[in-house]
């Protein structure tokens, strides 16, 4: 068996996000562990809100590779799952043999935590982040129909959604599935079961743990801002679809020319044309190609 991979996945999703990647990396001869994430699945919990930091986070992911009696792994993160495996690479460092990130580049600490950055960029306009911020509100949205939330916002975002309908500002007081559409029929890469195995896992654990983590933007500037000067060290790759709006949160700032800057040994940075935010599920085939290249490269 090869060397240890952790997939991380991200917000609002679960282990499952992962499952075209589970087979291939296995069958390429990695060991791979995909957990769900605090807050999500058959995971732990809580309910404070500062259970779910950064340092709480990342330290999961390194108790996590010390229990499956390894001392390192090449660790993988999609959306959040991203910045954790991100800043685990940083904060701690002798367990992370190398790093990925799909969909979410690494940009450091900025000069104020981000939510504040956000409130001045998006004062006058709708902004997802700035309406988790009030706990209750989100989830009392969210769960009133957890079907027809998961499926307006994996398509909202992916590459068949945002061809169809371009997301466009709303009012700063709207809600999150204000102005959007579930589609007619799922995408390829989304079928019934596939929403049904999503839907069981929130409709049995709910929002407010994975919402939580939008609301630890102070604590996480906090711990970070002092290392904003340091390079994460270990062999990095960043894979994202040409459509991914996260790459336009800060309009006229590059990214992923940002990230180049903040990572000492950047191997690969592969954008997948047409595809949007869930990039392992929708290019499944493009994703576990360049996965496994960067692995054989690293690992």
């Amino acid at each position: 068996m090869g060397p240890l991979v952790l997939l991380i996945h991200g917000w609002p999703e679960s282990w499952y996000s992962w499952r075209h990647q589970i087979r291939a990396l296995s069958a390429a001869g990695y060991r791979v562990a995909v957990p769900d994430v605090r807050g999500y699945g058959g995971s732990d919990k809580p309910h404070e809100i500062e259970a779910y930091d950064m340092a709480s986070m990342t330290a999961d992911i390194a108790g996590l590779i010390a229990a499956l009696g390894e001392e390192q792994a090449v660790v993988i993160g999609h959306d959040w799952g991203a910045s954790i495996a991100w800043n685990t690479a940083l904060l701690h460092p002798g367990k992370v043999r190398a790093v990925a990130g799909l969909s979410v580049p690494y940009t450091g600490p900025g000069p104020a935590p981000f939510i504040e950055v956000a409130k001045q960029v998006y004062k006058d306009k709708f902004f997802y982040q700035i309406y988790f911020q009030e706990p209750g509100v989100a989830e009392a949205e969210l769960e009133a129909d957890v079907r027809d939330a998961l499926a307006k916002i994996y398509y909202w975002i992916s590459g068949e959604g945002l061809r169809a309908m371009p997301p466009v500002s709303k009012p700063a007081d709207a809600q999150l599935l204000d102005g959007m559409t579930a589609p007619e029929a799922l995408p390829a890469w989304l079928n019934v079961e596939d929403l049904d195995y999503y839907v069981g896992q929130f409709e049995a654990s709910g929002f407010r743990g994975p919402i939580n983590r939008y609301r630890n933007w102070h604590r996480d500037f906090a711990l970070l801002s002092p290392l904003a000067g340091q390079q994460i060290q270990q062999p990095a790759a960043f894979i994202a679809g040409t459509l991914e709006p996260v790459l336009n949160f800060v309009p006229g700032v590059d990214l992923v020319a940002t990230m180049r800057e903040k990572l000492a040994d950047l191997r690969m940075v592969e954008m997948i044309d047409g595809a949007g935010h869930w990039v392992q599920q929708e290019c499944a085939d493009e994703v576990n190609t360049a996965l496994i290249e960067f692995l054989r490269e690293v690992a």
